[in-house]
């Protein structure tokens, strides 16, 4: 029955990996919820900020204001990539590092020198194996984003952007439209361009003046855009990381029943031929 207890053996392990995969396909469907919610949190300010900047945006007022600079040609650009720190999220991470490779290969074919930003474990351990510099490396933003880990991801940039050391800045990061789609996307988020309007037109009583206004207000948008990327990014990570566990105890619980029904029919072939030897020696010891 050495094949009996192998198969027991087997199937004994894939009863508990399953009941691991089963519990993480519940906590990632838990962070899920919590992180789409703070997506559908995002998206009204969001709304709002681009609806007075589209009404704000002139080209006299963008001539005065450094973030609103459009340069001729990009001759330096910065990338930040933003990917997780733990894997078992299927082709998650594979997809963004694809992307942002991509984004790369694009702007450096064009004559634009890249510096690029990588966020989360993943990321950062493939560039260092393919050998590229990193600008900087960061673990230490959490599946639960603040406006602090945005702005922190962006100010400095900002400021060199403003200073004329970076002609763009571009973010790598996964676009949450719903529970299974989440496309890695690129977007530029320096120089600001004029957002579309996506309502009907407001009036607005500007005081103090639409300079002073958009004084404050182009950092707020900038900085919102990196928030809104940092917090698609970890909604679709546990979106993936859901339908993976899933798909993981899915193919569990195929493969147990296919050994279950293995072990059986081992056990009755098995019982089978000791009834039949029994039933030989009760016969040779009658004749």
């Amino acid at each position: 029955m050495a094949k009996g207890r192998e198969l027991k053996g087997r199937i004994k392990s894939i009863e508990n990996t399953r009941k691991i995969t089963r519990t993480m396909e519940m906590v990632a469907t838990s962070k899920m919820k919590r992180a789409q919610d703070r997506v559908l949190a995002a998206r009204p300010y969001a709304q709002a900020l681009a609806e007075v900047m589209s009404s704000l945006y002139s080209g006299e007022l963008a001539e005065r204001f450094p973030l609103l600079r459009q340069p001729a040609r990009e001759q330096r650009a910065a990338v930040i990539l933003l990917t997780s720190n733990r894997g078992l999220a299927g082709a998650f991470n594979a997809n963004l590092i694809r992307e942002a490779r991509g984004l790369l290969g694009r702007l450096e074919a064009a004559g634009t020198t890249v510096e690029l930003h990588v966020v989360g474990r993943k990321g950062i351990g493939f560039f260092r194996y393919v050998g590229r510099t990193l600008a900087t490396a960061r673990t230490d933003i959490t599946d639960r984003p603040v406006a602090q880990d945005a702005a922190s991801l962006i100010d400095a940039l900002m400021e060199r952007f403003v200073g004329g050391e970076l002609d763009a800045v571009y973010v790598v990061y996964a676009k949450f439209n719903s529970v299974l789609s989440t496309p890695p996307t690129s977007e530029r988020v320096l120089p600001v361009q004029r957002p579309a309007a996506g309502g009907p037109t407001r009036d607005f009583l500007l005081f103090p003046s639409a300079e002073e206004i958009l004084t404050e207000l182009l950092p707020s948008y900038v900085r919102n855009a990196m928030y809104r990327a940092l917090v698609e990014t970890v909604a679709g990570e546990q979106a993936a990381r859901r339908t993976a566990m899933k798909n993981a105890t899915d193919n569990a619980s195929e493969m147990l029943n296919l050994l279950r029904r293995t072990y059986n029919r081992a056990r009755q072939a098995q019982i089978t031929q000791e009834i039949a030897e029994i039933v030989g020696g009760a016969a040779a010891l009658q004749g």
